[in-house]
């Protein structure tokens, strides 16, 4: 199997594996790792009942710029 360096390669075959290979992380980084899974039905019931118990009992919520800020994080 022949092995090509880059220094053996074109600027546009050079240029080329650049682009695909930003291409491959930005894929990469944007995409959803469980994309195609199933959520358990309890898992849902749960999460259903939490936004249920929230929205009725008019519990207090804490906004993600507010525990960012209380760990010492930037937003």
């Amino acid at each position: 199997m022949a092995t090509t360096t880059i220094a053996e390669l074109s600027i546009a075959d050079f240029k080329n594996l650049i682009r695909e290979t930003v291409n491959e992380t930005i894929v990469d980084f944007f995409s959803d790792p469980d994309e195609g899974l199933v959520l358990k039905e309890e898992v849902a019931e749960y999460i259903h009942a939490s936004i249920k118990k929230l929205n009725t009992e008019n519990l207090e919520t804490t906004s993600a710029e507010d525990v960012a800020k209380n760990l010492g994080l930037e937003w």
